[in-house]
């Protein structure tokens, strides 16, 4: 686990934030002062999402974010590349590449490493990527000092859970529906009975994402995980500002509505 890794994402910092934003939403501007109000307001982590014109696990809000940033050719590069600039501006939490498989192979392992180093990131994480197929790169994040980021749903075997907490680095991201991300009002009642289960088996901080929109998820979470993961709530945010927060006159009240409305609507349970 990388120092940072360490330093902020544990159970002893008490309820774990983890934005997610999408790199180059509306664009890189923008995206690294998202990235710094986000941090203001408390987040332990920040899921850096790197647009991709066929993204599995990413419901129609994340797809619209990863559609306006493609629109200006935002690559994993130029992504990467932002976290530097972040860290030059203060940015001081983990920052964790969220990619598709078929992204970092084509951008190539050892380029990937070397522009992690760079760029002081942290960790990575791939949805699309199965537990069986990521030994090697597992290895080669740990050599790194790099987190690999493991997912698990409630439809994850015993078995498996075993071996996926087992092997895990970082914290335990904990899949709390089916499907795709996107906003959901409730959780469905096994993902308490889930959580239980991951935590028999890991030692590891426990997060729960997809779907987390409000305050009141998050209370009811607060006594079976360590964290919580916002991706479209935050995403949706950005999206309907997109034209206000291109402008960089409107920018900074764009940005203090996106804070507001967080700091309202989500993190009171953790104020």
């Amino acid at each position: 686990m990388t120092t940072r890794m360490n330093e902020y994402v544990n159970r002893d910092r008490g309820m774990m934030f983890i934005p997610f934003i999408t790199a180059g939403d509306p664009d890189n501007e923008v995206t690294i002062e998202l990235a710094l109000m986000l941090q203001s307001i408390g987040a332990n982590a920040l899921e850096l999402g790197i647009p991709y014109s066929d993204p599995l696990a990413d419901g129609p809000v994340i797809q619209s974010a990863s559609k306006r940033a493609l629109s200006h050719g935002e690559t994993l590069s130029e992504a990467m590349s932002l976290v530097k600039t972040m860290r030059q501006k203060g940015l001081n939490i983990p920052v964790i590449i969220f990619t598709y498989a078929n992204v970092l192979s084509q951008f190539g392992l050892e380029a990937f490493f070397k522009k992690a180093e760079a760029d002081e990131i942290d960790g990575l994480l791939i949805p699309d990527l199965p537990y069986e197929e990521s030994r090697a790169l597992a290895e080669s994040c740990r050599k790194r000092d790099i987190s690999l980021i493991s997912l698990v749903a409630p439809t994850t075997s015993e078995r498996r859970l075993r071996l996926i907490c087992r092997d895990a680095q970082g914290f335990i991201y904990c899949v709390s529906s089916l499907g795709v991300t996107g906003v959901r009002k409730t959780f469905h009642p096994d993902v308490f009975s889930f959580l239980k289960r991951v935590r028999q088996v890991s030692d590891l901080p426990i997060a729960v994402g997809f779907g987390i929109s409000s305050s009141e998820q998050v209370d009811q979470l607060e006594d079976y995980a360590d964290g919580f993961i916002v991706g479209s709530a935050i995403v949706s945010e950005i999206g309907q500002r997109s034209n206000q927060l291109s402008d960089p006159l409107q920018r900074p009240a764009a940005i203090n509505e996106i804070r507001q409305k967080l700091c309202q609507c989500l993190l009171a349970p953790i104020s």
